[in-house]
């Protein structure tokens, strides 16, 4: 059965299909980073996009552990420049990996990475449908409330969807609630949230929400873990 840890903000380590997956891990600068990013040890690593809270560490890690980033295609390249071995993909695209199948979906937000300049961009932002072990997982990335989040539960019923509800930047508690009842999930983790002063949310209004929609919400202190 797959397993995912909530190492803050909104990493998390996936445990499928054989394979360690770490997503957007940010740990550096980090307030409530408990562990480093030399602690990590992961397969793939997987962006779903390229602001510093997200992009992180992931460079460090791909490159340390000979891992693979996926990424949206801009981003993987610019990944590949950096020197990390990067699987390229675009939004509605599939591909089957060693450990399960990841696509990408879409998410309404940005992608650009601080460069000395100012910012590098590189392409769009994402979302991930892992499928591995017979679940699927769905990390929603920074994203706004979009209906067609209703079409990915319909095509890929979710049986674990990690949603932002932080707003300011993204979802905030009333929409991320939304995004749950338009794609009925098994099971809701919230996330991108508390990190800063910023992004102050209620996870337990989140949860309760949730909850009236079907969902089974689950509020993950940093370093515990699900399995679903």
């Amino acid at each position: 059965m797959p397993t995912v840890q909530y190492l803050s903000h909104s990493c998390f380590l996936v445990k499928a299909g054989g394979r360690t997956l770490v997503i957007d891990p940010f740990f550096t600068g980090n307030p409530k980073a408990t562990v480093k990013a030399a602690d990590i040890k992961a397969d793939y690593v997987l962006l779903t996009h390229a602001h510093g809270d997200h992009l992180g560490d992931g460079l460090e890690i791909a490159k340390r552990c000979k891992a693979t980033v996926i990424a949206a295609n801009e981003l993987a390249i610019y990944c590949s420049m950096k020197g990390a071995n990067a699987h390229p993909m675009h939004i509605g695209g599939g591909h089957d990996f060693d450990f399960g199948r990841v696509k990408l979906t879409i998410a309404h937000h940005s992608s650009a990475a601080s460069s000395a300049t100012g910012f590098d961009y590189v392409g769009n932002p994402c979302g991930f449908l892992i499928m591995a072990e017979g679940k699927t997982l769905y990390h929603a990335g920074d994203t706004g409330l979009f209906y067609d989040m209703k079409l990915i539960g319909e095509m890929h019923p979710v049986d674990l969807a990690l949603l932002p509800i932080g707003d300011n930047f993204t979802m905030g508690v009333e929409d991320a609630i939304k995004a749950v009842e338009l794609m009925r999930p098994r099971q809701v983790v919230p996330m991108h949230y508390n990190t800063f002063d910023l992004i102050k949310a209620d996870p337990q209004q989140f949860a309760a929400g949730a909850e009236r929609h079907g969902a089974k919400a689950t509020v993950l202190q940093i370093g515990e873990s699900l399995s679903y």
